[in-house]
């Protein structure tokens, strides 16, 4: 694994995190945010062909 595709699922899993407990608040706002956020990794996980279990909901094409 390469010291970016590390950062990336670091990234997502913080995100994922942030977003749990978001909703656990009803902060929608934050909700959006970290959504955006998840797939915005998503979107340069695909675009670096790397596969990242925690982005496979956030992958819309």
């Amino acid at each position: 694994m390469t010291e970016f595709h590390e950062q990336i699922r670091k990234r997502a899993a913080k995100a994922v995190a942030s977003l749990d407990k978001a909703r656990a608040q009803d902060d929608d706002y934050l909700v959006e945010v970290q959504e955006a956020e998840l797939e915005n990794l998503a979107r340069l996980a695909r675009e670096h062909g790397l596969a990242i279990p925690e982005l496979a909901a956030y992958s819309a094409a």
